[in-house]
């Protein structure tokens, strides 16, 4: 377990005034944030629900009974698939390039179109943001002119933020109504998941020395912005995506570690709570018909879902 060091950031008008914030640490005198409940940090059990897909970058729970994953390939092709709790594999929306980022709001899925390292590096800005209806099965394009469109929050006024992680890194706003999408900021490194919970907004970098966890307003996303440290050598670590527990922490996905890392947003508290997944890319707790609420359920490069349950009180005493 380790506690992460929390500091505060800030947009390019503001940083001269607010500077660095910092939690106070166990070198300055101070008493380290509270540890976390034993059941909390306490090693998920690891076990697999399907394998033998694509390359899986991200998942969404569709409220109906299924899990939506988005499979790409190397090659760039990809589609979004459905699984159900018994592991079959449907699909949803096929011949689909680069799928990335997943959100579904009511009938509506959003997906990130044109995740590719290819647009990245080239800075081509071919990327969108699709609508699927999940009782038609319409689909639209709701936002353009996105350069590799990685990770995806709908804002609390339904329009869309979205991530990008290889070369110019930064966060991209868009209207969500068939607008272009306009770059918001470009100083918080390679972000790539994000959360939306409420006016909350939560963001991790991926490929820096030292990454981080970012907590930014969403009523002010060029404002402050509170951000800590997470443990580990940085490109050793590699988060890339998060999702919110209902016990409140947030739950990141190490890649190259093969890891969940617990992360308390008020303290920084962490703590490792699943290992052994490999080049795991994605982490949402169960949700709907057949899927357990207490489960994490997670996707990864090698075309594996998989789910990491939690250990019982009496479980954890044993």
């Amino acid at each position: 377990m380790g506690t992460g060091t929390i500091r505060v950031a800030v947009g390019a008008a503001a940083a001269a005034v607010l500077g660095m914030v910092a939690v106070p640490s166990a070198h300055a005198g101070a008493t380290r944030p509270a540890t976390a409940a034993p059941t909390a940090c306490a090693p998920r059990t690891v076990t697999t629900v399907t394998s033998g897909l694509g390359v899986l970058e991200n998942l969404e729970f569709d409220g109906r009974g299924g899990l939506l994953v988005s499979e790409g390939t190397l090659a760039g092709d990809g589609a979004l698939r459905r699984v159900t709790p018994d592991g079959a594999i449907g699909t949803v929306l096929d011949d689909v390039t680069g799928p990335g980022g997943i959100v579904v709001d009511g009938d509506t899925v959003y997906l990130n179109v044109g995740n590719t390292t290819a647009s990245g590096v080239n800075n081509t800005p071919d990327g969108t943001v699709d609508t699927i209806d999940l009782d038609t099965g319409e689909r639209r394009t709701v936002a353009t002119g996105i350069v590799m469109p990685n990770g995806l929050g709908v804002l609390p006024d339904g329009s869309l933020l979205v991530s990008r992680d290889v070369g110019a890194v930064g966060l991209t706003h868009a209207a969500g109504d068939g607008g272009e999408a306009t770059v918001l900021r470009t100083d918080l490194g390679s972000v790539n998941g994000i959360e939306v919970d409420g006016s909350t907004v939560y963001t991790v970098t991926t490929f820096e020395p030292v990454n981080r966890l970012h907590v930014l307003d969403a009523a002010d996303l060029t404002g402050p912005v509170r951000s800590i440290d997470l443990p580990g050598p940085g490109l050793l670590q590699a988060p890339d995506d998060l999702t919110l527990g209902p016990d409140g922490a947030l739950y990141v996905a190490l890649n190259p570690a093969g890891a969940i890392l617990r992360v308390d947003p008020e303290t920084g508290e962490t703590c490792r709570v699943a290992e052994g997944i490999p080049l795991i890319s994605s982490v949402a707790f169960g949700a709907g018909p057949g899927w357990d609420p207490n489960t994490i359920y997670t996707t990864g490069f090698d075309g594996t879902v998989r789910a990491a349950h939690p250990v019982t009180e009496q479980q954890t005493a044993e």
